[in-house]
């Protein structure tokens, strides 16, 4: 337990180490819900068929791990002067012929083929279209089948930018200073087009944080930030025994939040509901045996040790196998356990902390618990950057470092390879199967802290320091935070960490901004 007090209101279901609110088991935001099902019926609104010899290889989750592509839609925004004697008829820009304008639709496009080349995220190009007109400006801003207009301001009138942003597609506003032909809005982007000729910021869609000037850098992780948005958005979320929060303010708003902000389509699995699966697939001695191969499979894996029962990881992958079932069949690519000790560790005669650490490796994202304050930014994250995310408990700042903790911790943290790893019991029921992952020393880790309220995230730019083996969750980072942790250590709310390897603050804080989520990072952010 987390001290020895119990919250005021309703009697409180104890959850590992922690106080837990009343679990949430009805179908959350998802219309036309019947009564409870049954295996072969209808779970959450969810068909779901019965465990049979034709399903004893565990279903392929590749296609869920993909995500949506992102959809670019280049737009190239010019005017063409014409001579006016005595008077200022010339803007600046380099673009002054036809000729030109093809020229520079040429280099555009080559441009483009290198960074779709470098992005390690499903993207998609459309083809490049061109705005010098009104009605041209009209006609592109009345299609909206893309995700983000990437706009080359050449030139042109203001209007003709502004429609394209007004759309409410995110705009990323490129714009030349050495990399080709000057353009004019390379000059007039922040006095005109944000603060509109004036000393505040006027302009409701764009701010300088969608303005890149020659680098295609910084285009690039200002696209992989909109690829996770997108897929963090409608994120398709499966909760094995309801909602649960940590906290009475992530209970209540989470939902709520859940649903208004990211656009989560929310399906439980009341326990009866998973028992009757479990008891099924165990009744079928072939797909048992598939169990027991894959299970002696992942134990002879290189860098994996065994000091726990070898029955807890074929309950394991039986867990894993009934999990992604639902997933698939709920076009799911998010799943949470409510309670890890109760009624789960019962049902699946294990803890679910291994099975949570290999949906994870998969591509997918699962979470111990259901608490919506977490997931949401553990499923941002994890598209951002194409890697697992790992949501542990924070401990108390201290001396330039902070202690990370949890038993249901990812192996694949680079989104490649495995890192070496102890299984054993779940700490505090010193019980089935979990992980004990040792980090890689001197990784860089980016590392947000949402609070439980759901109004703001904190976050830090981290270097693993070491995996110590203390009396806590298995899995254990200390980790050095790179900034001003005094700071952290006074502002800090929240209680959960979600960490993933490599550096992407800027790709957190720029999508952030796109869903009006404030967040306090400690770390300078380039």
């Amino acid at each position: 337990m987390v001290g020895n007090e119990r919250n005021e209101g309703p009697e409180l279901e104890p959850c590992c180490h922690h106080q837990r609110l009343p679990r949430i088991t009805r179908r959350v935001f998802l219309e036309g819900v019947g009564g409870t099902a049954m295996m072969g019926g209808i779970v959450g609104g969810i068909m779901f068929t019965p465990v049979t010899r034709a399903q004893e290889t565990t279903p392929d989750v590749k296609d869920l791990a993909k995500g949506s592509s992102l959809r670019v839609k280049p737009v190239l925004v010019y005017a063409l002067a014409r001579r006016a004697e005595k008077t200022s008829w010339r803007p600046y820009g380099g673009l002054k012929t036809p000729e030109d304008v093809e020229a520079e639709k040429k280099r555009i496009g080559t441009e483009l083929g290198e960074l779709k080349s470098k992005a390690e995220f499903p993207m998609e190009v459309l083809p490049l279209v061109t705005v010098a007109s009104d009605a041209e400006a009209a006609a592109v801003a009345g299609v909206r089948d893309c995700d983000v207009f990437l706009v080359y301001g050449a030139g042109g009138a203001q209007g003709w930018i502004e429609a394209l942003a007004a759309t409410k597609v995110p705009n990323i506003l490129f714009v030349r200073h050495r990399s080709g032909p000057t353009y004019l809005w390379y000059e007039i982007a922040h006095w005109r087009l944000l603060r509109k000729s004036e000393d505040t910021f006027k302009e409701p869609n764009m701010d300088v944080h969608d303005v890149v000037v020659d680098d295609y850098g910084d285009v690039l992780w200002r696209l992989r930030a909109l690829f996770g948005l997108k897929n963090a958005k409608g994120t398709k979320m499966v909760a094995i025994g309801g909602l649960a929060a940590y906290s009475r303010p992530g209970q209540e708003r989470g939902p709520a939040h859940a649903k208004e902000v990211w656009g989560y389509d929310i399906t439980t699995v009341p326990d009866a509901d998973l028992k009757a699966m479990l008891d099924r697939a165990k009744a079928d001695a072939a797909l048992m045996r598939t169990m027991e191969k894959l299970a002696a499979d992942f134990l002879a894996q290189p860098g994996v040790t065994l000091e726990t029962e070898r029955r807890f990881v074929i309950n394991t992958f039986l867990a894993v196998h009934i999990f992604k079932q639902i997933m698939v069949a709920a076009g799911a690519t998010n799943l949470g356990v409510a309670t890890c000790m109760g009624s789960l560790i019962g049902l699946l005669d294990t803890a679910p902390c291994l099975a949570l650490s290999i949906l994870n490796d998969d591509g997918l994202t699962a979470f111990c618990h259901t608490d919506l304050t977490h997931t949401m930014p553990g499923v941002l994250l994890r598209w951002i950057s194409g890697k697992p995310s790992f949501v542990s408990n924070s401990h108390f700042p201290h001396h330039g470092m902070v202690t990370l903790a949890h038993c249901a911790a990812p192996r694949r943290m680079d989104g490649k390879n495995f890192e070496p790893t102890k299984i054993m019991t779940h700490f505090e029921s010193d019980y089935g199967a979990a992980t004990k992952v040792e980090y890689t020393k001197g990784q860089v880790t980016t590392n947000i802290i949402p609070n439980l309220s759901l109004t703001k995230w904190y976050a830090f730019r981290g270097k693993i320091l070491d995996s110590p083996a203390f009396d806590m969750c298995r899995s254990q980072i200390d980790m050095e935070i790179d900034g001003d942790w005094r700071r952290l250590l006074e502002h800090m709310e929240g209680f959960h960490t979600v960490t993933c390897y490599g550096d992407y603050l800027r790709e957190v804080g720029y999508a952030l901004r796109k869903v009006g989520i404030p967040w306090e990072c400690v770390s300078q952010v380039g």
